[in-house]
């Protein structure tokens, strides 16, 4: 091999050439990586097929146990409820064995996501979710506070909207304060697609809110620290109806995470505190804003009826 060139042009060369060392490392480096990527595909499709085939097994095996405990002896029946413990607890060691494995999205995640896969593979990617539930904390906390300065300068924010974000801070806080373990895992995919759907309908009420408020302002009809609707004018009805729905909604889905959460409470395998917690504290913000937009609705179409009658 001749020697580089003097100058520029042979620092270049030499540059060049400990590039093509370097690269040939990067390509042997991605030929392992492409081999192993495939051999733990092939690894988790193994896993999966042979968990799912475990677990249809064990529901026919138990499904055979209901159906024969009653002929049997005080002795078998023993024997029989031992095995069906054993089965629950097979049945829960899958599931945590299933927690670091990919699985389709539900509809609702498959519908605003996609295929793309949400799972969390590793302990150490879980952290995301404390960081995702101390983001919630931290707006909450946020909220309550901002509340508070508008209120002490004339904002006539009331009743059950200031004091459901410090019933949604507890509840942030609960939930950050959580242990990862099977109950967990068991809620996680229906509190995330909560988690959306909630910010979508925040949205469609800042935009609804934003629009009236901005439009009373601007006849001298609002303070400039009001944040929400009092009263009611006919035009407000058109996009109040087209929010409702997408409200109730978003109620009825709190008092199903509450009812999920009960029932998770009355698992054997539930040993955390924080589910019990939790599920409370989703009933009362279900009974707290279905009560409330009800009451709300009631007022603004007497309001709207009663002016119909005066004109």
């Amino acid at each position: 091999m001749q020697p580089p060139p003097p100058g520029p042009l042979g620092s270049c060369l030499q540059d060049w050439v400990d590039l093509q060392r370097d690269f040939q490392s990067i390509q042997e480096a991605h030929r392992l990586y492409r081999l192993k990527l495939e051999e733990l595909t092939k690894l988790q499709n193994n896993c999966t097929s042979s968990i799912t085939r475990q677990k249809k097994r064990l529901q026919e095996l138990a499904l055979v146990l209901k159906k024969c405990r009653t002929a049997l002896s005080s002795e078998a029946s023993k024997a029989a409820q031992e095995l069906e413990n054993q089965i629950k607890e097979r049945q829960g060691l899958f599931f945590d064995m299933e927690a670091y494995l990919p699985k389709k999205n539900g509809l609702y995640l498959n519908l605003v996501l996609g295929n793309v896969n949400v799972t969390l593979l590793s302990k150490q990617a879980k952290v995301t979710d404390a960081a995702f539930n101390f983001l919630l904390v931290w707006y909450y906390c946020t909220l309550t506070i901002r509340e508070s300065v508008l209120i002490t300068n004339g904002s006539r924010i009331k009743g059950w909207w200031v004091f459901h974000h410090y019933v949604s801070t507890f509840l942030s806080g609960v939930m950050l304060t959580w242990p990862e373990g099977l109950m967990y895992q068991k809620f996680r995919n229906q509190f995330l697609s909560f988690s959306i759907y909630q910010n979508f309908v925040q949205f469609l009420q800042y935009y609804y809110q934003s629009g009236c408020l901005y439009r009373l302002r601007a006849l001298g009809e609002r303070h400039t620290m009001d944040l929400t609707v009092e009263g009611f004018q006919s035009w407000m009805w058109r996009g109040l109806t087209f929010l409702l729905p997408f409200l109730f909604f978003g109620h009825f889905w709190q008092l199903f995470n509450a009812l999920t959460l009960f029932s998770l409470a009355q698992d054997p395998q539930c040993k955390e505190w924080q589910v019990l917690m939790c599920g409370l504290t989703f009933l009362l913000l279900f009974l707290g804003n279905f009560f409330t937009t009800l009451r709300v609705v009631h007022q603004k179409f007497h309001s709207q009826t009663h002016g119909s009658k005066k004109e």
